[in-house]
């Protein structure tokens, strides 16, 4: 049985987007992920970079709003913030048998220096999330 996954974050612009597309990558059979922020905002350019360095590009996605999927009362199995706790702490309940979980990774809009040290930055990031991604893949398939 395919299960659903929603990754959020503040503005569905960097991490919960990366999170989004490895998890579909890697396991696309198991698992159906979608994306989605609190304030949904615009896509990071140097992510769109970092994922097209790892053979994703996500440059034709969009910012989605947790209100869409809530007001379209779709069911996910699992919840996953990748935010900071407190922001996480904002995101509403899903109705249905939903799980929460909470991965935190730096924000990648934060980042500051030259345009190499904020893609590096983000590759580390990108790194982090691809890590934990297969291993919520490793956890959670059965």
């Amino acid at each position: 049985m395919t299960k659903k996954v929603l990754f959020i974050c503040i503005h569905n612009a960097s991490r919960s987007q990366m999170a989004e597309a490895y998890l579909n990558y890697f396991d696309k059979d198991k698992f159906i992920a979608e994306s989605a922020g609190l304030e949904p905002g615009k896509l990071n350019q140097f992510v769109i970079r970092a994922m097209l360095e790892d053979g994703i590009d996500i440059s034709k996605n969009r910012c989605k709003s947790v209100q869409e999927f809530l007001d379209n009362r779709t069911i996910f199995d699992y919840a996953i913030t990748v935010c900071d706790g407190a922001s996480g702490e904002r995101c509403p309940i899903f109705p249905g048998n939903c799980k929460r979980l909470h991965i935190e990774f730096k924000d990648p809009s934060q980042f500051k220096g030259s345009e190499e040290e904020i893609m590096q930055q983000v590759r580390n990031v990108r790194d982090e999330i691809k890590a934990s991604v297969i291993e919520f893949i490793k956890e959670n398939s059965e």
